[in-house]
C-alpha cells in the first residue's frame, strides 16, 4: 500500500488489483464500495447462492414447474445479496475496526485506514440495509419475517471471534439464511428439505471459511481472536473432510426429501449428480490445499463460487425437466 492513508485511492490489501472499483468508479464512492467489497465479489456470490439452492429446488419439487414468482425469486435474491453482503460487511468493518488495525490484511480496509469515518461507514449501512428491506418487501409475510430474523445472526457474526472458537459456525448460520427464505418465498413456508439445506450449507460454509481463515491465523494469535483454523491448526485437512462429508450428506438428503415424493427420477439424479459434483470440488481443494500458503488459501477460498454454482446448475436442470 503505498498512498497516503485517508486518501480515496488506497487499495485493499487482498483485492483483486485493477478490479473494477478501484479503476473505473467515480473516486468519491470507492471507499463505500470497498467497505461492501464490491471489490472483492467472492462473499457476495457465497451468499447468493444458498438463495439460488433454496429457490431452484423448491420449483424441482414442485408440480407446477418454474413460474415467473421463481425468477423474481432468482432476482430479488440476486440484488438482495448484494446489498446485504455490502450491509454486513459494513458492519462487519464497524465492530472489528480495531482488530482490523492490527491484521497486516485488513489494515487497509476503508476504516481503518481513514478513507471514511465511523458516522460515514454506519450511514452507508442504513441506506443499503434499508434498499435491501425494500427488495424483501416484494416477498410473502413469512419470507419477510424470515428477512428480519435474519438480522439476528448477521448481528452477532462479527463479535463471536470474541468468545467462541466457532465463529465460522456463526457465519454459516448468517451466510445460508438465504435457503430458508427462498425456500419459503417460493413455497410460503418452511419444510424439512430446506431446513437440510441449511445445514448443509452451514457445514459448506465452515469448510470454506476456514480455509479463508488460515490466512490470518499468526496474526489472530497474537491479538487473540478466535478462529477454527487456530482451533483445528495441523489437523484442519481430517476436520475439513468431516465438514465436507457432513455438508454433502445433508444436500443429498434434503434432496430425496424434496423430490422423493414427485417421483421425478430424472429431476432427483440431476439434483444428487449436482450434491455429488459439489463434494467432488471439495475434495479437490482438500488435495490442493497448503494451510501455510496464504495465496493457496485465498485461491482455493474464491473457488467456491464454483462449487455452488455446480448445486445450482443441476438444480436448475432438475426444475427444468
Amino acid at each position: 500500500m503505498d498512498r497516503v492513508p485517508g486518501s480515496p485511492e488506497v487499495q485493499v490489501a487482498d483485492a483483486v488489483r485493477g478490479n473494477w472499483v478501484d479503476t473505473y468508479a467515480p473516486p468519491f464512492c470507492r471507499p463505500y464500495l470497498r467497505l461492501s467489497r464490491a471489490d472483492r465479489p467472492i462473499g457476495t456470490w457465497l451468499l447468493l447462492l444458498p438463495c439460488w439452492w433454496g429457490v431452484l429446488l423448491a420449483t424441482a419439487a414442485s408440480a407446477e414447474g418454474p413460474g415467473l414468482l421463481d425468477l423474481w425469486i432468482i432476482l430479488g435474491c440476486g440484488i438482495g445479496a448484494v446489498l446485504m453482503r455490502g450491509a454486513g460487511c459494513t458492519w462487519n468493518d464497524l465492530v472489528d475496526q480495531g482488530v482490523d488495525a492490527a491484521v497486516e490484511r485488513t489494515k487497509s480496509r476503508p476504516i481503518p485506514s481513514g478513507q471514511v469515518t465511523v458516522q460515514q461507514a454506519l450511514i452507508w449501512a442504513v441506506i443499503q440495509s434499508l434498499t435491501g428491506f425494500g427488495i424483501l418487501l416484494t416477498f410473502n409475510f413469512n419470507a419477510v419475517l424470515l428477512g428480519i430474523l435474519s438480522l439476528v445472526p448477521v448481528a452477532i457474526y462479527p463479535f463471536a471471534k470474541r468468545f467462541t472458537w466457532w465463529p465460522q459456525a456463526f457465519l454459516g448460520l448468517a451466510f445460508n439464511w438465504g435457503v430458508l427464505l427462498a425456500w419459503t418465498a417460493a413455497t410460503g413456508g418452511l419444510a424439512w428439505p430446506s431446513i437440510g439445506l441449511y445445514i448443509s450449507g452451514i457445514a459448506w460454509t465452515l469448510f470454506y471459511d476456514t480455509i479463508y481463515a488460515h490466512q490470518d491465523a499468526r496474526d489472530d494469535a497474537l491479538i487473540g481472536v478466535k478462529s477454527t483454523a487456530r482451533l483445528f491448526g495441523k489437523d484442519t485437512k481430517p476436520w475439513l473432510w468431516g465438514g465436507m462429508a457432513a455438508s454433502v450428506l445433508m444436500m443429498s438428503g434434503a434432496i430425496i426429501l424434496a423430490l422423493a415424493p414427485g417421483g421425478n427420477i430424472l429431476a432427483m439424479a440431476l439434483a444428487l449428480a449436482g450434491a455429488w459434483g459439489f463434494g467432488g470440488h471439495m475434495v479437490w481443494q482438500l488435495v490442493c490445499l497448503d494451510i501455510n500458503s496464504p495465496e493457496s488459501c485465498l485461491r482455493l477460498f474464491k473457488s467456491n463460487r464454483d462449487a455452488g454454482l455446480i448445486v445450482a446448475l443441476f438444480f436448475a436442470m432438475a426444475a427444468l425437466v
